[in-house]
C-alpha cells in the first residue's frame, strides 16, 4: 500500500476549490464568505471569484438570508453514483445485511482513501434500542489509527508506509483509549495481522466499541474492511471474544470470495 505524495505540478485554482470543499465540510450551519476566506487561507477576493462559479455549477450554494455558503447539491449528486458504481458496495450489501440482522447490531463497510477510513455503507438493524447514537454516516471519514476498520488496513502496512503514515498524519487523540504512541501501535498492529481482526475499543468515539476484519480480493490485497459496532453496553469485550469477532471474520471472508479470494 503506497502512501499519496503531493505532487509538484498541482494546479493552483483545484487546490484552492479542494480546501473550500473540505472547509465547507466541517461547517453544517454554512460559512461566511470573511470566515472561509480565513481557515482557507485565501483572499477575500479570490474566494469569492471561486464560490460565485462553484455556485453556478451547482457545487456551492448560497443562503439568500443570512448569505452563508453551503456545499451545493451537485456534490451529493456525484457522491451517490460514486457510490451506485462501486461494485464493491453493491457485492457486499447483502452480507452486511445478513451479519446485521444476525447481530442486530450496526454494520459498516470502509474503504482506505488518503490514508483515512472511509465509510462507503452502513447499515443500521430495525431492533436496536434507542440511546448512545454513533457519529458515523455514509461519506464520513475517520483516522485509520483508532478505529477498527482502520487498523486492519495499517496492520497490511511494511514498516515503512506506517512511519511515513505517522509522520505525516499523526497519532491524534481522540479518546483517553486513543493509541498515541508509535511503538505501542506498532506492536498493537502486529497482534491485529496475526489474528485477523482488530477492536476499537473507544478509541474513537467514547462508548462506542467495534470490531472489524479484512476484505481481500484475489491478490490477497486488503481493498476493504467490515465492522460491528454498538454501545459498550451490549458490545462487551466477552461478547467480541464469543461472538462478533467470529461473525465479522466469517462475514469479511464471504465477501472476499465474491471478489476471487482463495484463502
Amino acid at each position: 500500500m503506497l502512501l499519496q505524495h503531493k505532487p509538484g505540478n498541482l494546479v493552483q485554482t483545484i487546490e484552492r476549490v479542494s480546501t473550500i470543499f473540505d472547509v465547507m465540510a466541517q461547517s453544517s450551519r454554512g460559512i461566511s464568505l470573511k470566515e472561509l476566506s480565513a481557515k482557507a487561507g485565501l483572499p477575500k477576493g479570490t474566494a469569492h471569484r471561486l464560490l460565485t462559479s462553484l455556485a453556478y455549477f451547482g457545487y456551492v450554494r448560497q443562503a439568500s438570508e443570512s448569505k452563508n455558503y453551503y456545499l451545493g447539491f451537485k456534490l451529493v449528486e456525484l457522491g451517490n453514483r460514486l457510490l451506485d458504481h462501486l461494485d464493491l458496495r453493491a457485492q457486499a450489501r447483502p452480507f452486511l445485511i445478513s451479519l446485521c440482522k444476525r447481530t442486530k447490531e450496526t454494520v459498516h463497510l470502509v474503504i482506505l482513501d488518503q490514508n483515512e477510513a472511509l465509510y462507503v455503507d452502513k447499515v443500521v438493524s430495525d431492533e436496536i434500542p434507542g440511546g448512545l447514537q454513533m457519529v458515523s454516516r455514509i461519506g464520513s471519514r475517520v483516522p485509520a489509527h483508532c478505529s477498527s476498520v482502520g487498523k486492519v488496513f495499517l496492520a497490511q502496512f511494511s514498516e515503512q508506509e506506517l512511519e511515513r503514515l505517522i509522520k505525516e498524519k499523526g497519532l491524534k487523540k481522540r479518546t483517553e483509549n486513543t493509541i498515541t504512541n508509535p511503538e505501542k501501535l506498532k506492536h498493537h498492529l502486529e497482534v491485529i495481522y496475526r489474528q485477523g481482526y482488530a477492536v476499537d475499543d473507544e478509541e474513537n468515539e467514547k462508548g462506542i466499541r467495534c470490531v472489524g476484519a479484512p476484505v481481500f480480493n484475489q491478490k490477497r490485497k486488503v481493498i476493504a474492511a467490515i465492522s460491528i459496532s454498538g454501545p459498550t453496553v451490549r458490545i462487551t469485550k466477552k461478547i467480541i471474544q464469543e461472538t462478533l469477532k467470529n461473525e465479522v471474520i466469517k462475514t469479511a471472508l464471504n465477501i472476499s470470495r465474491e471478489f476471487g479470494y482463495q484463502g
